[in-house]
């Protein structure tokens, strides 16, 4: 059920990703202003991150995971109207961060609960990580796969996506609220805003090793099957939202495929999975980079498949590490920590698309691949030096 509730959240996240292409070709907004649409909705996702994990963790899940499926309806609804103007999907795109916040702090939580004890004795220690992040990225494909074909082949393409996704979405608050509740201790103490301190998230294994890596799981995404699209128009004429939709499939559905195996990669010694993630997410946007230089829509396909493979096992990796890092009280404020900081790699484009007015777009790309490995060199020695108890 809990499942279910953070497919359809993440499905309403990243319907939006296919569709930049249609609103800079058919709307005639700019390329910097449709990336401010992709990344805008970090400014909702981030406080939602924050503070609806701390928040669960007082009050329990399902009253939280209600406020985020309404979220979620609301989102698609101002969407919807986005042919009135701009500012509807302006707030559309935040409420859909507040959604996605939610279902990542609080649901992904409540997945990892139900993942163990009398709810499910046969579950292993990685069980809730693995399930958790394949309710993400497969409903993020779908919403993408959705969006994508009615886009291209549908009809009121800006508005009939959206209300496919209040369909789905409206029938699991019915289902949250029938869904046993996990969270009972009532958390800390006294006035609500005592339980925002997450005493785990000054954790020298977090901050040095889990945040570092964090901003290139979605950094790659956005640059992967969000911006290189746009920049592609040339190599796919009237195909360009097939390719979007494509280029998201396959960097989510490889994700997907790489999460059963991305177990065996992860260590708690030496943060092996980590570091792994980071080095194939920095590739990909190395192939991105030889992609628009070469307008080559199956470079563009293989970079999205490297990137795939790097956002899997950072995913399990990073919530496997969450999990051990967390104390008994604040898991799902540490899971909000993890994801406030993963999505705003959801701004690169953007920052990107302003910097590439004036400077060269292969040469911030390139910056940007320099910058992955700092980070990989990064968690590859921070890690050795905090291994945690």
């Amino acid at each position: 059920m809990v499942w279910g509730a953070v497919f359809v959240c993440s499905w309403g996240g990243n319907q939006f990703s296919p569709l930049l292409l249609m609103y800079e070709q058919r709307a005639h907004y700019s390329s910097v202003l449709v990336t401010v649409f992709l990344g805008v909705y970090v400014l909702g996702l981030a406080p939602a991150l924050l503070v609806a994990g701390s928040l669960s963790d007082r009050h329990g899940r399902r009253p939280l995971m209600l406020i985020g499926i309404a979220s979620a309806v609301v989102g698609s609804g101002l969407l919807a109207l986005g042919p009135l103007g701009p500012g509807f999907l302006m707030a559309g795109r935040l409420f859909a961060g507040v959604t996605v916040g939610i279902a990542m702090a609080v649901g992904n939580s409540w997945v990892k609960e139900l993942s163990q004890g009398r709810f499910d004795p046969g579950a292993d220690v990685a069980s809730g990580a693995r399930r958790a992040s394949l309710a993400f990225t497969l409903g993020s494909a779908s919403g993408a796969l959705v969006a994508g074909l009615i886009a291209q082949w549908g009809p009121i393409p800006e508005v009939l996506p959206f209300l496919v996704h209040i369909a789905v979405a409206l029938p699991f608050a019915v289902v949250v609220w029938r869904t046993p509740e996990t969270q009972t201790s009532g958390g800390v103490a006294g006035p609500w805003w005592r339980q925002l301190g997450i005493p785990s998230a000054g954790h020298r294994r977090f901050t040095r090793v889990v945040l570092v890596a964090a901003p290139w799981v979605f950094g790659s995404a956005a640059i992967g099957y969000g911006y290189l699209p746009t920049r592609l128009t040339g190599a796919t004429g009237t195909w360009g939202l097939v390719f979007a939709t494509a280029a998201t499939v396959v960097a989510l559905g490889v994700s997907s495929a790489v999460q059963p195996l991305a177990k065996r990669v992860h260590s708690v010694t030496s943060a092996r999975g980590l570091a792994t993630a980071v080095l194939l997410m920095t590739v990909g946007i190395a192939v991105v980079t030889v992609a628009i230089v070469q307008q080559s829509v199956w470079i563009g396909l293989a970079a999205n498949v490297v990137i795939g493979a790097g956002i899997g096992i950072a995913l399990v990796s990073a919530l496997l590490e969450v999990q051990r890092i967390a104390g008994p009280r604040d898991l799902a404020g540490l899971t909000g920590v993890f994801y406030a900081v993963a999505y705003a790699g959801f701004l690169a484009p953007a920052v990107i698309a302003a910097v590439a007015q004036v400077v060269a777009l292969p040469v911030v790309l390139w910056v940007v691949v320099a910058l992955g490995l700092v980070s990989w060199v990064a968690v590859l020695v921070s890690s050795r030096r905090h291994i945690p108890a």
